[in-house]
C-alpha cells in the first residue's frame, strides 16, 4: 500500500472516508473487547489446576523435616530456593521466596530504602536530596506507579532495540540523587526486547554517583517464550559482583503467569549481604511465608525441565493470539506508515507506535468500537507520551476469536487516527 505521507489530498480523503466506513461497520458489530493487561487467560491457569489438591493430605513435611504448616522459615523451604535458582541465576542460599507478588517485593524494597536505606548507604533514601530512579521507556506502568505514589522522581531513558540506551544511562547516573534503576531485561514489558549482554555488562560496571544504586532487576519474563528459541540473559549478579559492584542488583521474579496468577511464589535474589538486609526487614513484616504453597509448587513442577515443559504448554495456547494480532496488523497497516510495531520473541506484550499525536485518538476510537485499550501513556513515567504515540496491545487473556476480532478493530482505529492526524497537519 501506498505511505499515507505520499497520498495527495484527494487520495488521502477518499481514504479516509473508506476507513471510517469500515470502522462504523465494525462498530457496529457490537463487541465488548478486552486488551488492557497481560493476564494469563482461563485456559493458561488451567494448566495448574492440579496444583490445587498438592502437596496433599498429609503431606506437609519439607525435605529437612520442617512442618509447612507452622510459622518461621522467613528465607523460604530450601528446596522452593533450588529450584528457582536456574530461572533467577542465583545460588539458593542468595534467593528469599515471598507470597504470590513480585511486585509487593519491589515495593517493600523501595519503601525500606527510603525508611531505612540499604546496604552501603550513608543514610537512609528519604533523608538524602529527592531521590531519582532511572526508568527505561516504553516500560512497566506499575514500576512507575511506585515511584509516583512513593515521591521518587524518574528520568525516562530511551530503549535501543538491545536494551536501554547506555549512553545515556551511564550519563544519567553520575548523578548522585540517582538511587535506582527499573529493568525488565528479558522480553521487556512491553517492547519485547532482551538486554545485550553487552548492556547487562555495561549495567553491572558503570560507575554511579551514588555508591548504594541499585538495578530493580525485574526478570518476570524469564520463561515466557512465545518461539522455539531460547535466548540466553547475562548473569547479572556475576556480572556485578566482577565489577566491583557486587551489592548492585536486586533481582525480582513469580510464578505469576507460571502457574496461578493470584497463588504464585515471588522471589527475591541478590548478593549475600542484600539477603541479610532484607531478611532483616522481613522479620517485622511477617513470621513466615506460604510453606504449604512453596511445597505445592515444587511438588508440581518438580525442576527446571518441568518448568519449561509447562511453559510449553503455555506457548501453544498464547503464541496463536500474539500471531494474530501481528497478521492483522500487517494486513491493514503494512507499508502504510501509520504504525510500526514489534514482533517479540516472548513476553506478553505488543507495542505499537503510531505517528505522533495519534495514541489517544486511537484509544478513544478502540473505546467506543467496544474495544478497552491500556490508556495511551501508560508507557511512561508519569503517563505522558510527550509524542503520544505509544500503545501497548495485551492478547493473552482474551479467547483466540476475540483477540482477532480485537486486533481487526484496533488495526482499523489506528488507520484511521493516522488519516485524522495527517489530514489535520496538513490543514
Amino acid at each position: 500500500m501506498t505511505t499515507l505521507a505520499s497520498l495527495d489530498p484527494a487520495a488521502r480523503d477518499a481514504l479516509r472516508a473508506e476507513t471510517r466506513k469500515a470502522y462504523e461497520a465494525f462498530k457496529a458489530r457490537g463487541l465488548k473487547l478486552d486488551m488492557t493487561r497481560g493476564k494469563p487467560a482461563p485456559e493458561q491457569l488451567d494448566l495448574s489446576s492440579a496444583m490445587m489438591s498438592l502437596p496433599g493430605n498429609g503431606d506437609h513435611f519439607a525435605e529437612s523435616g520442617e512442618d509447612a504448616r507452622n510459622y518461621g522459615g522467613l528465607q523460604g523451604l530450601p528446596e522452593a530456593r533450588a529450584l528457582f535458582a536456574p530461572l533467577v541465576q542465583a545460588p539458593p542460599a542468595q534467593i528469599v521466596i515471598g507470597d504470590n507478588s513480585s511486585l509487593a517485593l519491589m515495593h517493600d524494597c523501595v519503601a525500606w530504602a527510603l525508611l531505612k536505606g540499604v546496604p552501603g548507604s550513608v543514610k537512609p533514601w528519604s533523608q538524602e536530596q529527592e531521590p531519582v530512579f532511572l526508568c527505561p521507556v516504553p516500560g512497566y506502568d506499575r514500576h512507575f506507579a511506585i515511584c509516583e505514589a512513593l515521591g521518587i522522581r524518574m528520568l525516562p531513558v530511551p530503549m535501543t532495540g538491545q536494551g536501554p540506551d547506555m549512553d545515556v544511562v551511564e550519563k544519567l547516573a553520575a548523578d548522585p540523587a540517582v538511587k535506582g534503576m527499573w529493568c525488565v531485561p528479558k522480553y521487556a514489558n512491553p517492547s519485547g526486547e532482551i538486554y545485550s549482554d553487552e548492556t547487562v555488562r555495561r549495567l553491572a560496571a558503570m560507575e554511579t554517583g551514588s555508591p548504594d544504586f541499585r538495578l530493580f532487576w525485574d526478570n518476570a519474563y524469564a520463561v515466557h517464550h512465545l518461539t522455539a528459541t531460547r535466548h540466553p540473559l547475562a548473569d547479572i549478579l556475576s556480572l556485578c559482583e566482577k565489577a566491583g559492584h557486587p551489592d548492585r542488583a536486586f533481582i525480582f521474579a513469580s510464578t505469576s503467569k507460571v502457574t496461578l496468577a493470584g497463588a504464585g511464589l515471588a522471589v527475591f535474589a541478590s548478593s549475600p549481604e542484600n539477603v541479610r538486609w532484607f531478611l532483616g526487614r522481613a522479620f517485622f513484616r511477617t513470621i513466615g511465608p506460604d510453606k504449604l504453597n512453596q511445597l505445592r509448587h515444587v511438588r508440581f513442577l518438580k525442576d527446571m525441565a518441568g518448568i519449561e515443559s509447562h511453559m510449553e504448554k503455555q506457548r501453544t495456547l498464547i503464541a496463536p493470539k500474539f500471531e494474530a494480532v501481528l497478521d492483522a496488523l500487517e494486513a491493514r497497516l503494512g507499508g502504510t506508515g501509520a504504525a510500526t510495531w514489534t514482533k517479540p520473541e516472548g513476553g506478553y506484550f505488543i507495542t505499537v507506535d503510531t505517528v505522533d499525536g495519534a495514541a489517544q485518538r486511537v484509544v478513544a476510537l478502540a473505546k467506543d468500537a467496544g474495544i478497552a485499550l491500556t490508556p495511551a501513556g501508560a508507557t511512561s513515567p508519569y503517563g505522558r507520551d510527550p509524542h503520544d504515540r505509544t500503545l501497548r496491545l495485551a492478547p493473552t487473556f482474551p479467547s483466540l476469536s476475540d483477540v482477532k476480532a480485537a486486533a481487526e478493530g484496533i488495526a482499523l482505529c489506528i488507520l484511521l487516527a493516522g488519516l485524522e492526524t495527517q489530514t489535520a497537519e496538513a490543514a
